[in-house]
């Protein structure tokens, strides 16, 4: 049966529902319910993972946790040296960092940090990076006058220096799409990324509207990594602007507000954390 929300607050129900489609599942990090036994699992296989709040948004709550492996220390005086292949933990929430030598003490930590809230660990993309900060892409979807989903813009995110998540709110800046990929590919692949954003924002709407068919927008949040392929790392069906705000061309942030205007959305323009990019 067809569920009537428009919003949909639980990122592992979304993800479940974008998974129903094979086209999308192959743009989709593996992601699961977080556990002690799932995280540990997902640190040995890819290295490197992201914990985030099921029900959370801004970027608020999420932490970046990371399996080592540690070398020898160089002093061999030292008391209690390290032996070759010894495993550490190190996470990242905020501007905190943390590092442990066992997984039992980071997963405690870990769970303190999260205040007990439920959350969902998620296989870690690497990120193309602009100035050495990992930025990913922010692909507008909405209903046109005809009732057929639309892409109607697309902002680039480059996070905070000292932080992981790229959100506006969390002190990331704001760059043109063209610009952050100018240095991973020429004019035509860029044009051709960019086409292909666009799409997969569009089937990533259809999908998700064909279980909640109230929807009326979208903001599909995209990694490209370093072999420029894109990874979907979270849909927001209640996407705000922002973004589109900070970047000098306006066409896309008047299209975006003409057609929420359509559907009877109105949108907070004040967006006082996200940062114009500085080129």
């Amino acid at each position: 049966m067809k569920k009537q929300a428009s919003r949909i607050s639980n990122k592992l129900t979304k993800t479940r529902v974008l998974a129903g489609s094979r086209e999308l599942q192959r743009h989709i990090p593996a992601t699961q319910r977080m556990s002690k036994h799932a995280l540990h699992l997902m640190l040995k296989k890819y290295k490197m993972v992201y914990i985030k709040p099921c029900c959370g948004s801004l970027g608020e709550g999420v932490i970046r946790v990371e399996q080592r492996q540690l070398n020898n220390r160089s002093n061999p005086q030292e008391r209690n040296p390290v032996r070759k292949g010894k495993l550490s933990y190190r996470y990242q929430a905020g501007l905190k960092v943390n590092t442990f030598r066992d997984y039992d003490q980071a997963y405690k930590a870990i769970l303190e940090e999260s205040g007990g809230k439920p959350y969902l660990v998620q296989k870690g993309i690497r990120l193309l990076s602009y100035s050495g900060r990992p930025f990913d892409i922010r692909v507008m979807v909405q209903r046109n006058s005809e009732g057929k989903w639309e892409a109607t813009g697309a902002a680039g995110r480059v996070a905070h220096p000292q932080k992981v998540v790229t959100n506006g709110s969390q002190g990331g800046s704001i760059y043109p799409v063209e610009e952050l990929l100018s240095a991973y590919a020429g004019i035509e692949k860029r044009s051709a990324l960019i086409a292909q954003m666009n799409e997969l924002g569009v089937k990533t709407a259809i999908q998700l509207s064909s279980v909640y068919p109230a929807l009326q927008e979208i903001g599909v949040d995209l990694a490209v990594d370093r072999r420029l392929a894109l990874w979907i790392l979270e849909v927001n069906t209640a996407p705000d602007p922002c973004p589109f705000t900070k970047l000098k061309d306006t066409r896309m942030l008047d299209r975006i507000i003409r057609y929420g205007k359509a559907y009877g959305r109105t949108y907070n323009l004040k967006c006082m954390k996200a940062k114009r990019g500085m080129m």
